[in-house]
């Protein structure tokens, strides 16, 4: 049948619709179109008008239209370019050599933010490379560039090591830690790796960094003294008391293992609950905890100066914090528990970098949530080999979901 559709609904410039048909079998719909012969052809390598060689007929995938796979047959001229080459010409709908339109692409990125390559590989019945390469092509084109000479203003930066799967590929993330914003994601997690991001820095920008918050890894902070000179190093609270629990866990295992029957049926089931804050625990827990606490000394040494450290970023200021670190040290010196005393002269080894919480303020909160929803994408991502597109993904997870996957901006 023939219709008469206004281009601007169908967004296809250059293109007129002559029939439309309907496959009930296949539950598909095909818009035949013919090439408006009003339009200029464009030389995509020029962006200039150029001469037409021929017309020829392509099939490309379009968004679901009324709830059936919809399939666009339209006729594109082939130019001639002023160097003797034969190209298709520019179309604003669909890239050259695709077979999806511009839209359906910017629909399956949409997807894929939110599910699985193999669910959105299901749902469009599209083959799971053809919905990966899509997602990836999609997001070369659209995503902003990640630019370090033009950057300005900066403050604070956040650094980490992520892996596209456990043990595999890391790379070095960099965070603006006052906005919020990705501003570079690098190949490697070696100290070349963060140098080279920070020496594409404009050489002011450098200067007035004033803190970088990190893990207690060597290879970022050897970086960071070479590259910002006047930037402090700021280990967060989340490592620190992460070391702290590995430490417990330790010695708990110690405890069991030489404590008599009665000692290890306490000592069953408390690893969390020694871990947890006091006021997330129900009355059972407490309870249970309380009882431990009072029958094995060391135990309640471990607990105790869980709970010291924890304060440690309430001392105020620097110097508040260092006395209050060297006291907790001095402390858990005095003890006969092996893994305290090592951590301990860890914390002493990154006295400074910990107390410069209290000239700063910097916690690494903006990396944890970035880590959290770079976790999403690796479990979402699973299978993925390939490291680019799951960098690419990585920078779409910092950028807002504003745009809708189903309409064009406009």
């Amino acid at each position: 049948m023939s219709l008469n559709i206004s281009s601007k609904i169908l967004s296809l410039p250059g293109q007129r619709v002559k029939q439309v048909q309907h496959d009930l079998a296949l539950q598909r719909l095909t818009i035949h179109c013919k090439r408006d012969r009003r339009y200029r052809a464009i030389d995509p390598s020029s962006n200039e008008a150029a001469n037409i060689n021929r017309y020829l007929r392509r099939t490309i995938r379009d968004v679901p239209l009324c709830g059936f796979e919809c399939y666009l047959e339209v006729e594109l001229a082939q130019v001639v370019t002023t160097c003797g080459r034969r190209l298709m010409e520019a179309c604003e709908f669909v890239d050259t050599g695709n077979r999806y339109t511009q839209r359906f692409c910017q629909l399956v990125s949409g997807l894929c933010r939110h599910m699985s390559i193999s669910t959105v590989s299901r749902h469009l019945k599209l083959r799971w490379e053809t919905v990966k390469n899509m997602d990836k092509f999609h997001l070369e084109k659209t995503l902003p560039a990640l630019n370090p000479e033009k950057l300005i203003d900066l403050k604070y930066l956040g650094v980490d090591e992520v892996a596209r799967a456990k043990g595999h590929d890391y790379m070095t993330v960099i965070y603006d830690m006052e906005s919020g914003h990705l501003i570079g994601v690098e190949t490697g997690r070696k100290a070349e790796v963060l140098t080279a991001f920070l020496k594409r820095l404009p050489a002011q920008t450098a200067e007035n960094i004033e803190a970088v918050a990190m893990d207690m890894g060597p290879a970022y902070q050897k970086s960071v003294r070479e590259c910002l000179p006047n930037a402090d190093i700021v280990f967060d609270r989340f490592h620190v008391m992460q070391n702290y629990s590995k430490a417990m866990s330790n010695q708990r295992r110690i405890e069991f293992r030489k404590a008599d029957r009665a000692g290890k049926e306490q000592l069953k089931g408390t690893h969390y609950l020694l871990l947890k804050n006091a006021d997330k625990l129900n009355d059972k827990q407490a309870n249970k905890l309380q009882t431990l606490l009072e029958n094995n000394s060391n135990i309640n040494t471990l607990y105790i100066l869980k709970e010291q450290l924890q304060a440690l970023w309430n001392a105020g200021n620097y110097d508040a914090m260092m006395n209050a670190l060297e006291q907790w040290c001095d402390i858990a010196e005095q003890t006969n528990m092996l893994y305290l005393k090592k951590f301990a002269k860890s914390l002493r080894k990154h006295s400074v970098g910990i107390c410069n919480y209290g000239k700063h303020g910097l916690t690494s909160a903006r990396i944890e949530a970035g880590n959290v929803s770079i976790g999403m994408i690796r479990k979402r991502a699973r299978g993925i080999k390939d490291t680019e597109y799951f960098k690419l993904k990585i920078r779409q997870s910092s950028m807002p979901d504003e745009q809708s996957m189903f309409y064009g901006s406009h």
